[in-house]
């Protein structure tokens, strides 16, 4: 079962569940149902209300369902009186994005990285979480509240243990630190792909550099940051090109927090590919979203270049593949339409990243002649703000 709560305006919410749907899925389960509740603020026993669990729970028994999902985040009491209620597992957003990626962790750093953001998370909820502490006593010769020794046990060893993983970054870290610091030395100019979740970017990664880095059609698909040389024959030199973790709106921040040593890849980087997929209804939200994460890791001054992407599934086709768009109030980027699938725009692409790495500046009248397509409609998501576009 699926469950989001509208609570008006300054709240973010998907009133069609289909990203929590499609996060679902990419962690093994199916969707049964879906159930909007609309609040003004969140019940503090069962954050819903009891007339909304009650509802909730008939659906369950009405689906066969084995668990429920919430599309925004759950106090400790409040999932574990939602769990009693409903008489079926329940978890929330933050702990679904947790488990999917601890399923895709591959290398050794990602590993650890998300092992800390669930130790992290685990230890906010020992109290009042854990209905087996409630059979527990405190210490010889004490009246402690039920579970207070074993709490405080267990606090000791999640305690103990994120000591240990996170010494055990900081090594993997200066380890990092140590090759990007090569890689300074040598004097390459540093590209990184950043994006929405499922937008594209391992697939146009393998497609600029010829990789094999694991690409599908799903969320989070790509957890571990991979470096390749990209030669651009315009300018005779290569650059170096890196994949990166995609962003999710509400993504929680004890990730961003474990994962800023992967997402110091593309702060340090000299030029952003922002990756956006163009074929998606929320094309404005998820590109301010990439944004909100760029600035919070202090990568918002780097000059990018939006890579609108699955220009395959645009109906009709934009007018023009290269143009201007603008990022900021006063500022205007380029904006260049690709298929990572079948290869189109990737020469246009190329062309503007020779001409960032040469430290050519980019200017709104450079779109040749041969890049647009007359009769066609101007632009994806939003009007195409360019200038001197044939």
């Amino acid at each position: 079962m699926l469950v989001g709560v509208d609570f008006g305006r300054g709240s973010s919410f998907d009133a069609t569940l289909d990203e929590l749907a499609l996060l679902a899925e990419s962690a093994g389960d199916h969707p049964v149902a879906r159930v909007i509740a609309r609040r003004k603020a969140p019940d503090a026993a069962l954050f819903i209300g009891s007339g909304k669990a009650d509802e909730i729970k008939a659906l369950v028994l009405e689906h066969g369902a084995q668990g429920v999902l919430f599309d925004q985040a759950l106090s400790p009491a409040q999932q574990r009186n939602l769990e009693r209620h409903l008489g079926v597992q329940v978890a929330d957003r933050t702990a679904l994005i947790l488990d999917i990626f601890a399923r895709r962790a591959q290398s050794h750093e990602g590993k650890l990285q998300v092992e800390l953001a669930r130790l992290q998370y685990v230890s906010t909820r020992l109290v009042r979480r854990w209905s087996h502490l409630e059979r527990q006593r405190g210490g010889a010769g004490l009246r402690g509240g039920p579970g207070e020794a074993q709490i405080e046990l267990d606090r000791r060893m999640i305690g103990d243990r994120i000591k240990s993983v996170k010494a055990r970054l900081e090594k993997v870290r200066r380890q990092h630190n140590t090759q990007r610091r090569a890689r300074e030395k040598s004097g390459s100019f540093r590209v990184s792909l950043v994006g929405y979740t499922n937008a594209g970017k391992s697939t146009l990664f393998n497609a600029l550099v010829k990789a094999r880095a694991y690409a599908a059609n799903q969320l989070f698909a790509t957890l571990d940051t991979t470096t390749r040389a990209l030669y651009l024959d315009s300018i005779g030199a290569s650059v170096s090109l890196s994949d990166t973790v995609g962003f999710i709106r509400d993504l929680p921040h004890k990730l961003v927090e474990a994962f800023r040593a992967t997402l110091q890849e593309a702060a340090e980087a000299d030029l952003l590919l922002h990756v956006i997929d163009a074929s998606s209804p929320n094309l404005q939200e998820q590109r301010d979203e990439v944004e909100r994460v760029l600035a919070e890791i202090g990568a918002q001054e780097i000059p990018q270049i939006l890579v609108y992407n699955k220009l395959d599934a645009i109906d009709p086709p934009p007018r023009a593949l290269r143009d201007w768009i603008e990022r900021t109030p006063g500022q205007q980027v380029p904006r260049v339409f690709v298929s990572a699938l079948r290869g189109d725009g990737l020469a246009a692409l190329r062309d503007l990243i020779a001409r960032a790495a040469a430290g050519e500046a980019l200017c709104a009248a450079e779109v040749p002649p041969s890049e647009s397509a007359p009769g066609r409609s101007p632009s994806v998501g939003q009007s195409a703000q360019t200038t001197g576009t044939a």
